[in-house]
């Protein structure tokens, strides 16, 4: 499934990085620790959480994961925004709660 499929399934505002929305995520990591994502999410996933910041778009890239998606509404600032339009890695936004969102996407994509 490609980032454009969830932004269309789930109707996730695309903020940034629209050029990597053809990226195929296999699964998801929930966290707002960057050492942690760092240090256990894998290529290919969408990373959920809500850190807005530029550093979040680095630990992306260096871990090659397919999109960030920020939960609660949450807006990424404008360095998060040039990095990511940088990097081509989107960065979308939901109203839902990790909690919620990490349970559908989990459904999608385990099945």
């Amino acid at each position: 499934m490609t980032v454009n499929d969830l932004v269309k399934k789930y109707d996730f505002k695309v903020f940034s990085g629209s050029q990597g929305l053809h990226q195929e995520i296999n699964n998801g990591y929930c966290s707002d620790l960057l050492s942690d994502v760092m240090g256990n999410a894998q290529e290919g996933n969408i990373w959920i959480t809500l850190q807005t910041h530029k550093n979040t778009v680095a630990v992306a890239s260096l871990k090659d994961l397919g999109a960030i998606l920020l939960v609660n509404n949450h807006m990424p600032n404008e360095d998060a925004i040039q990095a990511s339009n940088t990097e081509g890695i989107p960065i979308l936004g939901t109203s839902k709660s990790a909690f919620e969102i990490s349970g559908l996407l989990y459904s999608l994509l385990k099945k």
